[in-house]
């Protein structure tokens, strides 16, 4: 599977994941137990770090290692984090969910929203610039980065921050229009068949995501989402601000050398939906009526994240600063929903997450911490070149490998995904695990042990 060329609707960047959060320490025949070590490799997005959180238990301590392939993917990861940590007293459960999936899955976003984003944006800055030796906050660890990477965060996080020109603005640097940059993908996507655009969206719905079991996806949502980049419409308002955190750069290739575009270069075919959108245990969010689902990948996706949030909060949550020590007077009421330094965002007990460099995957064998250190390894689907002997170096003895399948990947074809999945195998089998031949059977992760010698 190749997701780097331009006519693929998977795109060059993973700004979502191909498939549902899961409790990573329930995948696998033995559950570990106290403190736990899980590596991500590609996820994309926060969501099996949110599901795994969910599912620990007390006296557990989970600590998540993050690499990705892109420092903007880092960037909105970070960004995802933090709006998850907000405290109740500056921002509601609700509130919060629902300008995390608004960052999550729309191109184009409410004045409030950007608003938000910006504060958090401006928060991150500084948290990076403080982060030199320890992190400021242990689920927001980007300490063990390179000094280079740190610096390319910062500038990522400065360009969010930048205020939106006026209508009457002569600057130059005019922001990138979303609206733009998606109906340029959707064009390079579709080709001569962008004229009858809305048959191929219908065509991608019900012969690909509803035979792969995603019939709570609903038709108007989904078709509005491929034509203008809307997946979470929650509130009566404007959705016309460009979300600067699903823009990044790319380079191509042309006459005399290369040259770097900014524009959209994600997943336009797929959907955000996949995430958090799908699957549910509320089974009433699941009923049908005159078989037609009554609930939508929206609903189910707020619900679900609600409840991840309220894992988050019921985690024994607290700040890193006391609230009481915050002088009130220093600021307006306003301010003070909005703006919420890393040090005042909640700090749930036993949890942090560590961002490692990007190239650390070649060199986590090469130092003694990660001997043998690693309960369980997840990788992507557009990660899964990665995998290497090295691996089983840094797995635990009883570690558990789960590998993301092609099923959600709707440009492949169904051999291609078949296909796939056999590479995987194969791939992990030189990298010396077996498939666990006990579990479930699932099309849309593999899960693999440690081949006993």
């Amino acid at each position: 599977m190749s997701a780097g060329r331009a006519p693929e609707g998977a795109g060059c960047i993973t700004w979502w994941g191909f498939s549902p959060a899961r409790d990573l320490l329930s995948t696998g025949p033995v559950r570990p137990e106290g403190d736990i070590n899980v590596l991500l490799v590609g996820s994309g997005d926060p969501r099996h770090i949110l599901k795994t959180i969910s599912g620990l238990q007390n006296h557990e301590n989970l600590h998540v290692w993050v690499i990705e392939d892109s420092m903007e993917v880092v960037a909105r990861q970070l960004l995802l984090l933090y709006l998850a940590l907000m405290p109740k007293e500056s921002m509601g459960n609700n509130e919060k969910a629902e300008v995390f999936l608004e960052v999550f899955g729309n191109g184009e976003i409410r004045s409030h929203t950007e608003e938000r984003l910006r504060r958090a944006a401006s928060q991150l800055t500084v948290s990076v610039a403080e982060s030199l030796e320890t992190a400021t906050h242990p689920a927001l660890n980007t300490a063990l980065l390179k000094f280079k990477e740190r610096d390319e965060l910062a500038r990522i996080f400065q360009m969010w921050t930048r205020p939106r020109p006026s209508s009457s603005s002569s600057e130059c640097a005019v922001p990138v229009s979303m609206s733009k940059a998606w109906d340029y993908r959707v064009r390079q996507h579709l080709g001569t068949r962008y004229d009858s655009k809305k048959n191929c969206f219908d065509w991608d719905l019900s012969m690909k995501l509803y035979e792969k079991g995603c019939g709570v996806i609903s038709k108007q949502q989904y078709a509005r989402w491929r034509e203008q980049g809307l997946a979470f419409e929650m509130r009566e308002g404007v959705y016309q601000i460009s979300n600067p955190s699903l823009l990044s750069s790319r380079v191509f290739r042309q006459k005399g050398g290369k040259v770097s575009y900014r524009g959209y270069w994600g997943d336009i075919v797929s959907s955000p939906y996949l995430s958090f959108g799908i699957e549910t245990d509320d089974k009433n969010l699941l009923r049908t009526q005159n078989g037609q689902h009554i609930s939508t990948a929206q609903d189910i996706s707020v619900a679900n994240v609600q409840e991840l949030f309220q894992s988050l909060s019921r985690r024994r949550g607290r700040s890193i600063t006391s609230q009481s020590e915050v002088k009130a007077e220093e600021a307006s009421p306003e301010a003070d929903l909005k703006s919420v330094p890393v040090h005042d965002l909640m700090q749930p007990d036993g949890i942090s997450v560590t961002f490692l460099p990007l190239d650390s995957l070649y060199k986590l064998p090469e130092k003694q911490k990660y001997s043998h250190f690693f309960n369980t390894i997840y990788f992507s689907a557009s990660c899964v070149h990665l995998l290497g002997p090295t691996i089983r170096q840094i797995a635990a003895p009883d570690a558990v490998l789960v590998v993301e399948l092609a099923k959600y990947i709707l440009d492949l074809t169904k051999e291609q995904a078949a296909g796939f999945a056999e590479k995987v195998v194969s791939t992990a089998l030189q990298a010396e695990f077996e498939p666990w031949r006990d579990g479930k059977s699932d099309d849309v992760h593999a899960v693999f042990i440690p081949q006993r010698k």
